[in-house]
């Protein structure tokens, strides 16, 4: 057995699962999620539970496995208590202004850097922070990474866009003639 794909998933009060042919409807208090249903694999629900089964022990049923408990799982968490990913701006001259769909940055190009976030995803600003929120935990890990690849940190004076827990490896400058 998949050591992700036995356990089971603990359903809390206030979220419906509806498990259909192609498709699982996650629904709760922020939202409604949809998990497409992988081939070879049967989501069971008994009670406040939900576990999932495969039919045979090929590779490929065995990733299968795993991956639509962890997808299910994922959904289930997005509607209860939904995810969030924290940016860092760093750098002289550096600015950051914006709503909850759209934000606008200067990050020392000749021109600002507008970004707006699709669906069901938030932006929220506060200094030089950006927080992105939402449901969906693969659309807000997108968004995260698409508005870090705007300006990456470079290593010798950390300036550009990184994660609130990510560490930059510093390297030293020119070493000077003797």
């Amino acid at each position: 057995m998949s050591r992700i794909g036995k356990q089971p998933i603990e359903i809390p009060t206030g979220v419906t699962i509806t498990v259909g042919d192609s498709e699982i409807t996650v629904a709760g208090p922020k939202g409604q999620l949809i998990v497409p249903v992988q081939p070879k694999t049967k989501v069971a629900i008994e009670g406040s539970m939900a576990t999932v089964t495969r039919e045979d022990d090929e590779p490929k049923s065995r990733a299968w496995h795993g991956l639509q408990r962890a997808l299910l799982n994922n959904a289930v968490v997005g509607v209860t208590k939904g995810y969030e990913k924290k940016l860092e701006i760093n750098g002289v001259g550096f600015r950051l202004s914006g709503g909850p769909q759209e934000i606008e940055m200067a990050l020392g190009f000749s021109h600002p850097v507008k970004y707006k976030a699709p669906e069901g995803v938030t932006l929220t600003t506060n200094k030089m922070e950006i927080t992105v929120s939402g449901i969906d935990k693969q659309k807000v890990g997108q968004v995260a990474a698409e508005i870090r690849s705007l300006k990456k940190p470079e290593p010798y004076k950390g300036k550009g866009i990184k994660y609130a827990d990510e560490v930059i490896l510093r390297k030293a400058g020119k070493a000077g003639k003797k």
